[in-house]
C-alpha cells in the first residue's frame, strides 16, 4: 500500500473541522433553547395562573396541526439529538487533543484557557443537572421531585406550584442555583467558541463575540437564579 493509500485510509470519519462546527451549531441551538427557556420561566413572576397557563399552552400549541405535547416532543427529539452531536463531537476532540499533547501540561493560561479546559467537567454537570431537573419538574419522580408534585393533565397544569414547591427545599434551591453558575460559564466559553469556530476570526468580531457571550450568560444566569433565591425568601409562594 502506497504513502498515500495510507493516509487515506487513517482519516477520521469526522475530522476536526467537522466537530468543531457539529458544537458549535448545537451550542448555539442550546443557548438559544436555555434563554427561551429562561424568558419562559421569568413568567413565574406574573402568578400562578398566568404561569400555568403558560404551562398549559406549550402542551396544546398548534393543535390540531400537532398532537398534544407535539410541540414539547418536537423540541425534546431536537435538543437529544443535538446532544448526542456535541457530545460525541465534544468527547473526539477531548481524546484527540490529549493525544497530540502527550504528557506536557499547560501551566498559568489564564481565564480563557480554565474556562476552555473546564469546558468537559461543567458539561458533566450540566448533563447531571438536566437528569435532575426533568425528574423534579417534569416526570415528578422521587425523590428528586418534591413530595407535593402533581402531574398536568389535559385540561390543567401545576407547575407553578410544582416549582415553588421544588425550590421551598433549600438543598434543591441551592442545587439550581449553582448549577446556573455552571451554565453561564458554560455558555459565555461555548458562545465565544463557536463563533470562533464559525468564521468569525476578525479582531472587531471576537471583541464582539467576547461582550455579546458574556452578556447573554450574565442575562441566562441571573434570571434563572432570582427564582430559586425569591422562592426561599418568600416572595414566590
Amino acid at each position: 500500500m502506497s504513502s498515500r493509500a495510507r493516509t487515506t485510509a487513517r482519516r477520521p470519519l469526522l475530522s476536526n473541522f467537522v466537530c468543531k462546527t457539529v458544537m458549535a451549531l448545537t451550542g448555539l441551538i442550546f443557548s438559544a433553547f436555555v434563554l427561551v427557556h429562561m424568558v419562559g420561566n421569568l413568567k413565574v413572576y406574573l402568578g400562578a395562573e398566568h404561569f400555568n397557563d403558560y404551562a398549559h399552552w406549550l402542551r396544546e400549541a398548534f393543535e390540531p396541526v400537532l398532537p398534544y405535547e407535539g410541540l414539547l416532543w418536537v423540541l425534546r427529539l431536537a435538543l437529544l439529538a443535538s446532544l448526542a452531536g456535541h457530545v460525541a463531537c465534544a468527547a473526539l476532540l477531548w481524546r484527540r487533543a490529549r493525544v497530540a499533547r502527550g504528557p506536557v501540561r499547560r501551566r498559568h493560561a489564564g481565564w480563557r484557557s480554565f474556562t476552555a479546559r473546564t469546558m468537559p467537567v461543567t458539561g458533566l454537570v450540566l448533563l447531571f443537572f438536566v437528569i435532575f431537573h426533568v425528574l423534579d419538574l417534569t416526570t415528578g419522580t422521587a425523590p428528586a421531585a418534591s413530595g407535593g408534585f402533581e402531574a398536568a393533565t389535559v385540561n390543567t397544569s401545576h407547575a407553578y406550584e410544582n416549582l415553588v414547591a421544588s425550590f421551598q427545599r433549600p438543598l434543591a434551591g441551592l442545587f439550581y442555583a449553582l448549577a446556573m453558575i455552571v451554565l453561564g460559564l458554560h455558555v459565555a466559553h461555548g458562545l465565544w467558541a463557536a463563533a470562533n469556530d464559525l468564521g468569525a476570526t476578525g479582531r472587531r468580531f471576537r471583541q464582539v463575540a467576547v461582550v455579546v457571550s458574556g452578556v447573554v450568560a450574565l442575562v441566562i444566569m441571573l434570571g434563572n437564579i432570582s427564582i430559586p433565591i425569591f422562592v426561599l425568601i418568600g416572595v414566590l409562594k
